[in-house]
Parts: C-alpha cells; sequence; structure tokens
C-alpha cells in the first residue's frame, strides 16, 4: 500500500487516507465515509477542502451519495479522477450551458450533501465548466436559490381538483408541502414566510389554500394569517429533516440509537427529582419525532382554523 505523500495538498492526502481505508477493507460497500464536518474535525481542514476531497472520490468511483445518508462506499476500483460527478463524466460545453443545466445539478449537489456544500465554484466542477460561465445563467447564489425552490415546487404539482371541503383541501396541501420537503430537506432553510422568495410556483400554493378558505366568512387578516401559520408548520417542522440527516451522518447513530446511547445521561438527570412530570413521561412509551410532530400539529391547527371558521 502506498504511503501518502505528505507534501500533497491537503485535500489529496485526506483523498489517500481514506482511499487507503477503502482499498484495505476498513470502509467496506455501503459503509459511510466521514462526513465534511467529521473531516474537518479530523484534518483540521476547511469546509471547501474537505468537500473538494469527498468531490474526488465520487470522481474516482469509491463513494456515492445516498440523499438523507451521505457518502457510502460503492465497492468499485478506484478510477482515473474525472471532473463532473454528478453529470456522469459528460462534459458540458461552457458555450451550450444552460439554466436547467445549472439548476438541476444544483439541486442534485444539495440534495445529496447539504446547503452548506453548494457553491458555484463547486456547481461548475460538476458540470466540468469554468466557474464564470455560471454567470452568464444565474446572476448570483440568491437568485440560483430562488431557481432552485422554484423547481422543487413545480416539480411537485398542485392537484387540478380539489376534495369536498375546506379543511381537506388544505391538508392536502401542507402534506403535498411536507413530501416536497422531505425530498429536498435543504428547502426549508430556504423558504421565509416573512421575505417570501418571488418563486411562481411556490406563490402557487399560497393561491391554492386561499381559494380554499374563500367565501367562508373569513377577513382578509385571518385569512392570510391562517395560511401563513399552516405553511410555517410544515416548513418549521421540515427544518429538522436535514439537521437529523446531518446528525445521523456525523454521529453513525439513528434517533432512537441516540436516545438509547443517552439513557444513563437522561436517567441521572431525572434521578434528581427536578422534573416530575417529565420523568413521569418517560417511564411509557410516547414516540416523538418528526412525523409525530407534524401530523399532531397539522391536526390542531386545523382543529383551530374549524373553530375560527365557526364563530
Amino acid at each position: 500500500m502506498a504511503e501518502i505523500d505528505e507534501t500533497a495538498p491537503p485535500y489529496l492526502r485526506i483523498v489517500g487516507d481514506l482511499r487507503r481505508r477503502i482499498m484495505a477493507g476498513g470502509l467496506g460497500p455501503g459503509d459511510r465515509v466521514p462526513s465534511t464536518r467529521q473531516i474537518v474535525r479530523e484534518w483540521g481542514v476547511a469546509m471547501a477542502t474537505a468537500s473538494r476531497a469527498l468531490t474526488v472520490l465520487r470522481q474516482e468511483g469509491l463513494v456515492r451519495a445516498v440523499p438523507g445518508v451521505g457518502m457510502v462506499v460503492t465497492g468499485a476500483e478506484p478510477t482515473t479522477p474525472s471532473r463532473g460527478a454528478l453529470t456522469g463524466g459528460r462534459r458540458v460545453p461552457a458555450q451550450g450551458l444552460t439554466r436547467d443545466q445549472v439548476v438541476r445539478t444544483a439541486m442534485e449537489l444539495a440534495d445529496a450533501e447539504g446547503l452548506s456544500a453548494l457553491s458555484m465554484r463547486r456547481i461548475a466542477t460538476e458540470l466540468d465548466v469554468p466557474t464564470m460561465s455560471l454567470y452568464r445563467q444565474i446572476r448570483a447564489k440568491e437568485q440560483l436559490l430562488v431557481l432552485m425552490a422554484d423547481a422543487a415546487f413545480a416539480a411537485h404539482r398542485l392537484p387540478r381538483t380539489f376534495p369536498p371541503g375546506w379543511r381537506a383541501q388544505l391538508e392536502l396541501l401542507c402534506r403535498l408541502q411536507w413530501s416536497i420537503y422531505q425530498r429536498h430537506p435543504w428547502l426549508a432553510q430556504v423558504i421565509s414566510l416573512t421575505r417570501p422568495l418571488m418563486a411562481p410556483h411556490a406563490v402557487a400554493h399560497t393561491e391554492w389554500a386561499l381559494r380554499a378558505l374563500s367565501g367562508r366568512g373569513l377577513g382578509q387578516h385571518n385569512q392570510l394569517h391562517l395560511v401563513a401559520a399552516l405553511a410555517n408548520h410544515v416548513r418549521g417542522t421540515a427544518v429538522n429533516l436535514e439537521r437529523e440527516a446531518e446528525a445521523e451522518q456525523d454521529t453513525g447513530l439513528t434517533d432512537d440509537e441516540w436516545m438509547a446511547a443517552q439513557a444513563d445521561v437522561l436517567g441521572g438527570l431525572l434521578a434528581a427529582g427536578e422534573f416530575p412530570h417529565l420523568a413521569r413521561l418517560t417511564r411509557t412509551a410516547v414516540d416523538l419525532n418528526v412525523e409525530s410532530l407534524f401530523e399532531f400539529g397539522l391536526q390542531r391547527l386545523l382543529d383551530g382554523a374549524e373553530q375560527l371558521l365557526e364563530q
């Protein structure tokens, strides 16, 4: 096994170390490789350096990105490094580059590695084009995020037919939004209610919700606040999706496994008797997770909306 060249750039030393682990069987097919955050901590490098090292491993075919999990070992033999891992090694001519290609590549990158991995330089690397060529299609990263959000909502069309009743219509809309956030966990970090994105397909969701409440006797103030409260519940709960995926990738533990590992710490905290109500709850099996929070909050908000409409 070749020794790691200590004179090589930091990202290549990281690549060499991880490649050696994979080829020696220390990291087998399907195993998670260290995340960018773990690499930053272990090697003491910048996030960009860690991201670059993982990109090289992807380009060599040694690892692949699994949405919601992170990078895992493929089990393939290393190949000559090439650029454009997300584009399948296809070189995109800079002059023929389209906005859709940029947006699609950015979404694939964010889906696989999170929003923190997204940069114009990284997208250009994946497309194998000069970074400046992206600016012929996208003015700035802020515009790119709007286009990504619009594309995410556009891929999940609003129903053309409406179920009977305002409650069923709003519930259907919220569940559709929840599925979009689950498919694109980074999206919750992009969406803002106080400074809404001017993304037509996202704005269409607000219009759809207002239509469901139209003619029900609610004033404009209550209509808009009710629609915003429902959207905020879905988005606010979805914020946890990317953080949970990152935490699982960083620690290698699921939520249940992490809670089990904290049993002694929690037991010691509750044994002092300062939190009797919480201690009583822990004696019963209560399943609290993002799905249960979404379901519970959605139904309670709709219950409140029903009372508001009855007034």
